[in-house]
């Protein structure tokens, strides 16, 4: 009688460790999962944060791209320029290096061929700097040796059109003046992932906020386009630097008095890239008058 009470007590004390082995087990198992579900959820809650960032801060944000093209230095630049009148539409395309801290840049611009295809362009080298703009091979009757210089300030549309190619820089101040923009999630642009941002900017916005070389020019482009109000759509990379910005001009075709549709399209990539950008002398450049 007594043995089997004592064998009755050695099961009931083996059912209970194995009672408790199995608890700890159903703990660790509880826990991986946990930890699972806790990565996974935290790795789509810091993504979900990060988009709820850049949606809530959207205006900001944009605004602050000029500044980190000066925090990057230079880059390399391609220009697209679509223009839209009458029924006709052309596309000027440019591809050089800017220096965004001393504004200066060098682009090559190639015209389209003539609507009958019989005559090719030259291209037209052009040297971005403060307040002017320096352009070779532009014009009949210029020496193929001479720089033609226009003052950026004088241009009714501030030379965000008239070069053929945006200013770089320029591109980017005019985003100082955001007013609306809206993120539109992630997409890649060149293997490079990026944040696309849309909205509208104002001119006038945007040149009192922008950098006292870039003033002028944001100003007359403000009185001389049809409107003052340029919807944009820009990509972002992780640093906040513009890869690609797109802008929509309208401005008014002289005596006719017909609204001229612009879609201005930078790329901007290879960041530090070297970009020595050397004015011409006084001696080199044209004085003379230019035949259109």
């Amino acid at each position: 009688m007594a043995e089997r009470r004592q064998q009755q007590r050695q099961q009931q004390r083996q059912r209970q460790r194995q009672t408790r082995r199995l608890r700890r087990q159903g703990a660790g198992l509880a826990c991986g999962l946990l930890a699972c579900l806790c990565a996974g959820a935290c790795s789509g809650n810091g993504a979900a944060v990060e988009d709820a960032r850049a949606a809530g801060d959207a205006v900001q944000i944009v605004r602050g791209a000029p500044d980190r093209l000066l925090a990057a230095g230079s880059s390399k630049a391609r220009t697209s320029m679509e223009m839209a009148t009458g029924g006709t539409r052309v596309t000027i395309r440019g591809a050089g290096v800017y220096d965004y801290r001393h504004r200066l840049g060098r682009l090559t611009v190639m015209l389209p061929a003539d609507p009958a295809g019989s005559s090719e362009h030259r291209p037209i080298t052009e040297l971005l700097a403060p307040g002017a703009l320096f352009m070779k091979n532009r014009g009949a009757g210029v020496p193929a040796d001479k720089w033609v210089r226009v003052e950026t300030a004088g241009m009714s549309d501030g030379n965000l059109v008239t070069g053929g190619a945006t200013d770089p820089y320029a591109a980017a101040e005019l985003l100082r003046g955001t007013r609306s923009a809206t993120y539109l999630g992630r997409t890649e642009i060149a293997g490079t992932e990026v944040r696309h941002y849309r909205g509208t900017a104002d001119l006038r916005e945007a040149a009192k906020r922008a950098s006292a070389a870039g003033r002028a020019p944001l100003l007359a482009a403000a009185k001389g386009f049809a409107t003052a109000v340029v919807p944009f759509d820009v990509y972002l990379d992780d640093d906040g630097r513009i890869r690609k910005v797109r802008h929509r001009f309208s401005f008014v075709n002289g005596q006719r008095k017909d609204a001229v549709a612009v879609a201005s399209t930078t790329l901007l990539y290879d960041f530090g890239a070297p970009a020595d950008v050397r004015l011409p002398r006084s001696e080199d450049i044209y004085a003379g008058k230019i035949a259109e």
